[in-house]
């Protein structure tokens, strides 16, 4: 058994460490730290967009290979959710199960802190007035 001391210490260790952790979340001017919260911080550009979107669209597509109409526009800053963001827009058929296409789709890719974020599948203002270039890298992709 043990000594009304260990059990005394071992109860306040439990209660002070939600305390510690928290003392932990906040940085020198006290506010909560997170690595989104700089609305309208300057974003460093993704020089390294398409072979980035690229290795995630393996992943993304069901079937990678057959891709049509492949199109891109330059990454350009936009406020997605209250915040400046670099955004790339994509339209591409990509072909079904059946071995068929649907019409050439729009999506827009969101980097923050100059890394790829997520996808948009059905983007609306974020592609407004994109400028789109021939992906041919898009349309030799293979799994």
């Amino acid at each position: 058994m043990g000594t009304p001391v260990k059990y005394l210490a071992r109860y306040l260790g439990v209660l002070l460490l939600p305390v510690l952790l928290a003392a932990c979340q906040t940085d020198d001017a006290g506010s909560t730290m997170s690595f989104t919260a700089d609305a309208n911080a300057n974003q460093p550009y993704p020089t390294d967009y398409r072979p980035e979107m690229l290795a995630f669209l393996r992943t993304y597509l069901n079937n990678p290979v057959g891709v049509r109409e492949a199109v891109i526009a330059e990454p350009v800053q936009r406020t997605v959710g209250g915040r400046v963001r670099y955004v790339s827009c994509l339209k591409f058929a990509e072909r079904q199960s059946d071995g068929t296409y649907h019409d050439a789709r729009e999506r827009a890719i969101l980097f923050v802190n100059g890394r790829l974020d997520r996808i948009i599948p059905n983007p609306g203002d974020e592609c407004a007035g994109a400028v789109y270039a021939p992906f041919p890298e898009m349309e030799k992709m293979q799994r």
